[in-house]
């Protein structure tokens, strides 16, 4: 299968030559761990059959959250940790979406921009749920910040999952929307987002060199039940350790163009995208996160600060169990991560499907040793 790593590899020396010199650190971290994931110089085990002895190699992950290869197990700990936790009430996905004149201010100064928006987003949304004319609660809130399109192209917003109820002020009662398709008015809502947008970005001195129509124009909010949330939860948690694309997606390179395929969001038709292998590798970078950014954060009742509020909300719940669950978690997609080296041990050999392959010694990495081979005793 082609991987964004052969790409990388191809093209990694001729893309840091013409931007070696504006490459942030995670991207020349992202780029290098990926071309290096999976192979020798990251080391690795030598595995063999207990039955017709066939052996193989095992070879070690980045572990960099940028990486299509790497982190399926992590995001399946995710969602079996987040799905238990889904409240039994229906659900909303809303999604905040900056505007195209921020978008230059956001990759420049991706910590605080993209910070601001998930932090601003989620305020806007408390602001407007304590509105008794609303819902006059407290909801649970699930955010998770995407920068890109599904052909790559730069385009910060926030997803957010929230209750379509909460508890009320005083902690006593779980409140209902009052009308099960709508939760809050997205009109008033943009207008509060982009009114403390503008005043996070204010007050961090971002703010002037952005076009004044920018505040006069209306912000895109768009807000759509998500019946009991659980297929929500799954899209969201494919993204969770990802970046823009998957290596699935990828279907031809020749060492300078690349061609992928996409869904389009208007029509649902498969389309295809061709470009040239540096502005691939370049799409691909500008979605790289900041060091220990937090791209998933959780707000009102599923903050970590209101546990016993969750659980209060959990019991009081507990009964509604037989809410509709039409939308039933969908069909996996096929992965491509890979397993993990410490699982080696447990598979069954491939060669014949009788027996199992076992560690039988250990590689280390290249780059730190010349002699890389560590001999176990066989099985």
């Amino acid at each position: 299968m082609l991987e964004v790593a052969d790409i990388f590899r191809e093209v990694g020396q001729a893309y840091r030559a013409r931007f070696g010199a504006r490459m942030l650190p995670s991207h020349q971290r992202a780029m290098r761990d990926i071309e290096l994931c999976r192979t020798a110089a990251l080391g690795g085990h030598l595995t063999k059959c207990d039955h017709c002895g066939e052996s193989g190699y095992s070879y070690h992950s980045c572990r960099n959250r940028h990486c299509p290869k790497c982190h399926h197990d992590r995001t399946e700990r995710w969602l079996a940790a987040w799905r238990p936790r889904l409240l039994p009430c229906p659900y909303f996905l809303l999604t905040f979406t900056l505007p195209e004149e921020l978008r230059s201010v956001a990759r420049a100064n991706q910590n605080a921009v993209y910070g601001a928006l998930m932090r601003e987003a989620a305020s806007s949304l408390q602001k407007l749920a304590a509105d008794p004319r609303y819902l006059g609660a407290r909801p649970g809130m699930i955010a998770v910040l995407h920068t890109w399109t599904r052909d790559m192209r730069y385009h910060p917003h926030v997803h957010i999952l929230v209750t379509g109820g909460g508890l009320d002020r005083a902690g006593g009662d779980w409140i209902e929307t009052r009308n099960p398709a709508f939760l809050v008015p997205c009109r008033a809502l943009s207008v509060i987002f982009r009114a403390k947008i503008r005043d996070a970005l204010g007050q961090a001195d971002l703010i002037a060199d952005i076009p004044k129509r920018t505040w006069r124009r209306k912000w895109v909010v768009h807000c759509q039940h998500a019946g009991t949330g659980k297929k929500v939860l799954e899209y969201l948690g494919r993204y969770m350790h990802r970046t823009a694309i998957a290596n699935s997606r990828l279907e031809h390179f020749d060492g300078e163009h690349v061609t992928f395929r996409y869904r389009d969001n208007r029509s649902s038709k498969i389309r295809h995208c061709h470009l040239d292998a540096v502005e691939f590798a370049r799409r691909f970078l500008q979605h790289v996160l900041p060091r220990r950014f937090v791209k998933v954060r959780s707000y009102g009742l599923y903050s970590t600060s209101s546990r016993p509020d969750l659980e209060q909300a959990t019991q009081m719940l507990a009964p509604a169990t037989a809410t509709s669950d039409s939308d039933s978690a969908p069909t996996p997609e096929p992965d491509d991560s890979g397993g993990e080296p410490g699982q080696a041990a447990l598979r069954a050999c491939p060669h014949c499907g009788v027996g199992h392959m076992h560690i039988v010694a250990e590689l280390l990495p290249t780059a730190r040793s010349k002699t890389p081979i560590r001999i176990r005793a066989p099985p």
